[in-house]
């Protein structure tokens, strides 16, 4: 939003931050004055490198393409499903030794346990209807 302010580098921050995030925002400014709008509009897209989308009303629309960043798609690699190998302390009931470590490999439909053992994923369940008719 925009108010009696105008456009300032906050705003021109909080634009480019939102661009940024989502790609496309619209933007309500509280100014009756339309050329006023018109020019605030050309004024953040050349400033933002944004393409202007719609003017309606007090409402603008602006979209830029959302920057590639590296990091999200690493991280989303490690959450795809599949085997992986893990790491498990096992610690020894007595105080003085070294704790056993196990490499275990961990499928897709498994999950480890807080204790360090591996489960398997229940299999899906059908409804009652469904079971009936096979």
């Amino acid at each position: 939003m925009i108010g009696g302010d105008g456009l300032t580098p906050a705003v021109r921050k909080e634009a480019d931050a939102a661009l940024n995030a989502h790609g496309l925002i619209k933007i309500r400014v509280f100014n009756d004055d339309r050329v006023a709008r018109e020019t605030i509009f050309q004024e953040l897209a050349d400033s933002l490198n944004a393409a202007p989308i719609q003017h309606i009303g007090k409402l603008l629309v602006l979209w830029r393409p959302k920057p590639e960043i590296e990091k999200e798609r690493e991280r989303d690699e490690d959450r795809m499903a599949g085997p992986r190998e893990v790491k498990v302390l096992k610690y020894a009931s007595r105080g003085g030794q070294r704790p056993e470590v196990k490499r275990l490999r961990v499928l897709g439909n498994q999950r480890l346990t807080p204790g360090g053992t591996v489960k398997r994923a229940k299999p899906k369940q059908k409804s009652v209807k469904k079971r009936n008719q096979s």
